[in-house]
């Protein structure tokens, strides 16, 4: 049985947290095209996928 398909990502909005702008980004992961500022990863709304998750991952010692 395979696993469950995650939801696709939500388009989320922000102000930047250094000069204000308002910013998109992906389940709560942020950078802001104005001043280069951007959120830690671990700061989004879901866990991120691991390499096994990619469909074109053929293992642990593929190049």
């Amino acid at each position: 049985m395979s696993a469950p398909t995650p939801a696709p990502p939500e388009i989320t909005y922000t102000n930047c947290r250094r000069c204000g702008t308002e910013i998109a980004g992906l389940d709560g992961r942020y950078a802001c095209g104005v001043c280069g500022w951007i959120n830690h990863y671990s700061e989004g709304y879901h866990p991120l996928p691991t390499a096994r998750d990619d469909p074109d991952w053929t293992g642990p010692n593929c190049r």
